[in-house]
């Protein structure tokens, strides 16, 4: 699997996010903005983005590390260039 199909699949999976895809083809880190995030836990942040990928998860993604942000954590974490 590659990078951008993962961002595809989850932009599509969350209405009004934003993902950015790194990885090597089996492991991927994915920096996630979405609104969906507010008010929920960093569990039920990475469960939105699991969510989006579904059997993907047990098979063509290996590894994938998530670092969600709702859009206000993100532009106060500097990152955002």
């Amino acid at each position: 699997m590659e990078a951008e199909e993962i961002k595809r699949l989850i932009e599509a999976g969350l209405p009004e996010c934003e993902a950015r895809v790194s990885g090597d083809g089996t492991h991927f880190e994915a920096i996630v903005i979405s609104p969906a995030f507010a008010g929920k836990s960093l569990v039920e942040q990475h469960r939105l983005v699991y969510d989006t990928l579904g059997d993907r998860m047990s098979g063509a993604i290996h590894a994938l590390s998530i670092r969600p942000f709702t859009p206000e954590d993100w532009a106060r974490s500097g990152q955002n260039t």
